[in-house]
Order: C-alpha cells, then sequence, then structure tokens
C-alpha cells in the first residue's frame, strides 16, 4: 500500500477543509512547494495534489504551482481540480504531472471518462470519486448528484479504469477515521485500485484502512496537524 501525502491549494497556499466546506478553510503554508520537498525529505514516493480554486471554477487556477511541485520535486504527482477537457489532462501530463484525477466531469458525463482513457490510458487517467451516502458529489463538492458511486466505478472500470480515489466528504478534515465500511465495499465489488481519502486522523487508522485492500491512502490534515509522524508511517508503508 502506497501513502499519499496531499496538497491541497487555494489562492497559491497550501490550506484544509473540514467536510468540503470552503468557508470553513485552514491555511497550514504559504508555499505548497516547500511543502512538496518536506514530504520528499520525509520519504513520499508520490504526492496528491489538488486545485481547490479549479474545482470550485471548472478550469486549473493553480496549474503554475502544482507544475512546481512534481519538476522541483522529481515525485509522481496525481492532481485533480476543474479537469473539464482533454486539453487540460494534455497541458497537466505536459507540465509533469503522472496522473490526472477527473471529478465532476466523469460524473456528469461519462463518456468523457471514456475518452480520456483511450487517449491517455489508464496509467495516467484516475477517477475521483467523492461523495456521502455512496452518493457522489461534484463542483468542488458543493452539489449532491443522483449517481451511485458504485455504479459510477463499474461504468468506468468497463471503460478500462484501474484506479479511483475515494472520498468520504462527510469525513474529509475531520480526523475521525476513514469510510471503512464503504471502502471496503469499493474495493471487493469494483475489484479496482482503491485509493482512500477523507477522515484520517492517526497512524491506527492508517493500519485500519489498510486491511481493507486499498492501494493507497491519502492523508493530509494530519500530517499537518502533527496527529501522524509521515517519515515513519511512509517507511512503514514504502510502495
Amino acid at each position: 500500500m502506497r501513502i499519499y501525502p496531499a496538497i491541497d491549494i487555494r489562492g497559491g497556499k497550501c490550506v484544509r477543509l473540514r467536510q468540503g466546506i470552503f468557508a470553513d478553510m485552514t491555511i497550514y503554508n504559504d508555499d505548497p512547494v516547500k511543502v512538496a520537498l518536506g514530504f520528499k525529505e520525509a520519504g513520499a514516493q508520490y504526492i496528491h495534489v489538488v486545485d481547490l480554486d479549479g474545482a470550485l471554477e471548472g478550469y486549473s487556477v493553480n496549474a503554475e504551482v502544482i507544475s512546481k511541485i512534481a519538476n522541483e520535486t522529481g515525485l509522481p504527482v496525481q492532481t485533480g481540480g476543474g479537469i473539464r477537457t482533454l486539453e487540460n489532462i494534455e497541458t497537466k501530463i505536459n507540465a509533469g504531472v503522472q496522473r490526472v484525477i477527473i471529478g465532476t466531469k466523469a460524473v456528469k458525463e461519462p463518456m468523457f471518462m471514456k475518452a480520456a482513457l483511450e487517449k491517455f490510458g489508464a496509467d495516467r487517467i484516475v477517477a475521483g470519486l467523492d461523495g456521502k451516502f455512496g452518493r457522489a458529489a461534484v463542483s468542488g463538492w458543493e452539489k449532491e448528484s443522483e449517481f451511485d458511486i458504485i455504479d459510477l466505478a463499474l461504468k468506468f472500470k468497463e471503460y478500462g479504469l484501474k484506479t479511483v480515489v475515494y472520498t468520504d466528504i462527510s469525513r474529509d478534515g475531520m480526523l475521525t477515521g476513514p469510510d471503512y465500511d464503504y471502502t471496503a465495499r469499493l474495493v471487493s465489488e469494483t475489484g479496482l485500485d482503491i485509493i482512500a481519502s477523507g477522515g484520517v486522523g492517526s497512524e491506527e487508522d492508517i493500519d485500519k484502512i489498510a486491511e481493507k485492500g486499498v492501494e493507497g491512502v491519502i492523508t493530509g490534515k494530519a500530517i499537518y496537524e502533527g496527529k501522524i509522524d509521515l517519515e515513519k508511517v511512509l517507511a512503514k508503508y514504502r510502495a
């Protein structure tokens, strides 16, 4: 299993939200690139980056910062937020990003996911399925859709998808533990590589979600608030 340290960017700064609420935001660092270099020093093998402004606006707002993270760390980066066109994806990849996460656009237009997988391949494209009670949310988590997350994952699997980032919005930034049960369902019912996100508050949380067979786990706020020893957990779960 792989640990993905997370950097959420808004206004060029490293921030975290609680339950996806933009009004409930904490700024942790003014320099996301410096944070990423710290993750590398701790032993990170991959970095997860979200363009929160992009998710709201529908286009890549913090593209330059994300490109700097990828190029200055030399680490593979997966990123999402505001990806709405095939050109957006190509620009990200050309800027040094390893994997692009498609969320809102894929939920609203599943055929876009199909086109992206056909053009860029499953090693480059990840589905970002975020929601509550099994229903996918869109537009920076501001709106809940009628689409079932497992159904969407299975549809995308038919198109060739291999990897899903699953986030329970109600737990994100709360440090209360991931959605163990639904994550386990995603793993068992889809057979896809599932990266769990949202709620990690301790090393014990990571150990417990690892038992569910996930490919990886994303952790952000727990790092910034000293709830987990990043260097320790990275060494423990080195892929």
